[in-house]
């Protein structure tokens, strides 16, 4: 119970309030975008699927969080922890998926056309959902066990392997599937962020190389100014530094959990660090796109910087 650690519960609903404030911001701004524009590039409805998928992740784990952090006796039950975690395990599912997209399709878009990857560029939106939808499948595949493991624990007589909440718990598995499920879900995210890993080393390189024409043209004095497509491009290299830290961290206290027997203070820092990604993902887009901090200063009611 982590009733009493009170520091650790202020700083996780300051660490969701932070990052749904922010998604909120950035999926309003791609919403008014595409009113306005009608048209979006491919990694522009991406990140705006981000902030949305990472806002009910966030909301999410903020209805797991309520229950260990205040014991909400009576309002959970079997069907609740299941949806509960399935769900929450489709937009993880969701936000993986697109982030990989994401840095693949700017690769993509990077690439010049007499490469071999042009042939690969999506030619319209569809493409990239198809796309999408195939990531997101194969990663859901590999995720379904947790729904189904996931039952009521209110009453305290289940024994369970892993506490989704004080009321919700994932049962133990046997030792071969335990181990099945494990080698799969490695296999998956092995593949996951090898592509998210092969195409930001493809992306620094074009950029390296960009940099080396730019020096050899202008002269080392200069320092020219980055394109909106450069912007973007390093604001997705970050994001994708900060998804790999966030997953080594999670795995790492994920497996400290077991070691620990479910320690309330490794929990509670396993459920901020699994918030960490979905809360600074929109803080890189944000403060790294110029329109972006023009919609802010809008919305603060300086309409002379619109």
């Amino acid at each position: 119970m982590v009733h009493g650690i009170i520091n650790l519960r202020s700083t996780f609903y300051s660490e969701v309030g932070i990052g749904i404030f922010a998604n909120i911001i950035l999926f309003l701004f791609h919403v008014i975008k595409f009113l306005c524009d009608k048209r979006l590039k491919n990694t522009d409805w991406i990140i705006g699927l981000l902030a949305l998928t990472h806002l009910l992740m966030l909301l999410t784990m903020g209805f797991l969080a309520a229950d260990t952090f205040t014991s909400q006796v009576g309002l959970w039950g079997d069907v609740t922890c299941k949806s509960v975690a399935y769900f929450y395990r489709l937009m993880r599912g969701l936000s993986i998926s697109a982030t990989c997209l994401l840095s693949v399709l700017q690769a993509l878009t990077l690439s010049p056309r007499s490469s071999c990857l042009a042939k690969f560029k999506p030619k319209s939106p569809q493409d990239s959902m198809r796309s999408l939808l195939f990531l997101w499948v194969f990663y859901m595949s590999f995720s379904t066990h947790f729904s189904i493991s996931a039952v009521d624990n209110s009453t305290g007589t289940s024994k369970g392997l892993i506490f989704l909440s004080d009321s919700c718990t994932i049962l133990p598995m046997s030792y071969v599937l335990r181990h099945l499920f494990t080698v799969l879900g490695a296999l998956r995210d092995v593949f996951l962020i090898g592509l998210m890993a092969l195409s930001s080393g493809y992306m620094v390189t074009l950029l390296h190389r960009h940099k080396r024409q730019c020096q050899h043209l202008h002269g080392t004095s200069l320092s020219p100014k980055a394109s909106p497509k450069q912007t973007t491009t390093r604001a997705i290299l970050v994001l994708m530094a900060c998804f790999v830290l966030m997953y080594c961290l999670d795995c790492i206290i994920s497996s400290s959990r077991t070691m620990w027997n479910n320690d309330p203070v490794c929990f509670s820092v396993q459920i901020m660090v699994s918030n960490g990604y979905a809360t600074i993902s929109p803080l890189v887009f944000i403060c790294t796109a110029r329109q972006s901090v023009a919609f802010l200063k809008c919305l603060w009611g300086k309409k002379s910087q619109c």
